[in-house]
């Protein structure tokens, strides 16, 4: 696909401020979810403000992971872990690619993952956390972002859940200590014309929702319902925040997966680095996504089959070339 860069005048990202939602005022609160929701149906993304994680700590999550990705490779390689499916840890340079795609993303990422904490049955299903022995506060920092935004995504979900004519606290007991991940991406300087290869090609997220920090920069861009790649900028307080696979198929697709992909920058930008860091919202492998009734009726119909989430994780993950089966 070619660089589509769209200005700010065509179309934008919508925003919102979680503070709305947290407000006693029901007009406010009523406002807010009937934004969100509107916006996830007629784009799949939205940029919020109002979010529970400070400009200090996003700086030193920033300042961990750069120093990270700086260690020689031989070091980032030791903590790599041989059929892990990428879901802790290293993964290294183009070992990733979109679905459908054999060519991999101009990227590395590192993994943190869930502590248990209260149901320690689940750790027959969760990978451990790797811990970096060569930074002392990486781990300590990347856990309190997780559980930062582990809080957000909490609250924004509760919202789509009133949106969705659903109980308030839906999808608490599904989320509680679920298989989330909060992935530190790396694309590095590219160094020569990277032919079919982009930073992150074309894809739609595995999970109910994604929050992401570092799109203050171009090159995240958004196929809206048109067909039409729009460039989602944030302002610096901003998370962006859009639908994922998981939450497509258990509202039948009322809110939609988001296309959506990171464009190579143009030739003069090539020398930068560009980071960036998602946290994917997942519920426990138990959570069944059957397409809620409410979402089903003669106009539309059932599009998607009974699947647990840990069976459509798994399904996933071997599209992605992650794991072999």
């Amino acid at each position: 696909m070619g660089s589509l860069f769209f200005t700010s005048a065509m179309q934008k990202i919508p925003q919102a401020d979680l503070n709305d939602f947290l407000s006693e005022n029901p007009e406010q609160r009523q406002a807010f979810i009937h934004k969100i929701g509107t916006s996830f149906e007629e784009i799949g993304f939205l940029a919020l403000k109002g979010h529970f994680l400070e400009a200090e700590l996003q700086r030193s999550l920033y300042d961990e992971i750069r120093a990270f990705f700086a260690l020689p490779e031989e070091v980032k390689k030791q903590y790599e872990i041989e059929g892990g499916g990428g879901q802790r840890g290293y993964t290294g340079f183009g070992k990733e690619h979109a679905e459908g795609r054999t060519v991999g993303d101009l990227k590395e990422f590192w993994h943190f993952g869930q502590d248990l904490e209260r149901l320690p049955q689940l750790q027959a299903f969760y990978p451990e956390n790797v811990l970096v022995h060569e930074l002392k506060a990486f781990n300590a920092v990347g856990t309190k972002v997780f559980r930062t935004l582990e809080k957000t995504a909490q609250v924004l979900l509760q919202a789509i859940a009133l949106y969705l004519d659903l109980e308030v606290a839906y999808f608490d007991s599904f989320i509680l200590e679920g298989n989330s991940i909060l992935r530190a991406i790396h694309y590095p300087p590219i160094t020569q014309a990277p032919l079919d290869a982009e930073r992150a090609a074309a894809h739609g997220d595995i999970n109910l929702i994604t929050l992401l920090m570092g799109a203050q920069g171009s090159g995240l861009q958004v196929l809206n319902r048109q067909n039409q790649w729009i460039d989602a900028i944030a302002e610096p307080d901003e998370l962006i925040v859009n639908i994922g696979d998981m939450l497509s198929r258990l509202t039948n697709n009322k809110l939609p997966s988001t296309i959506h992909r990171v464009v190579n920058p143009p030739k003069e930008e090539w020398g930068k680095a560009r980071y960036s860091l998602p946290f994917f919202m997942h519920p426990v492998p138990q959570m069944p996504l059957n397409c809620l009734p409410q979402t089903i009726d003669p106009e539309h119909p059932k599009k998607f089959e009974d699947i647990t989430a840990g069976e459509f994780l798994h399904q996933r993950l071997v599209a992605l070339g992650l794991l072999d089966n």
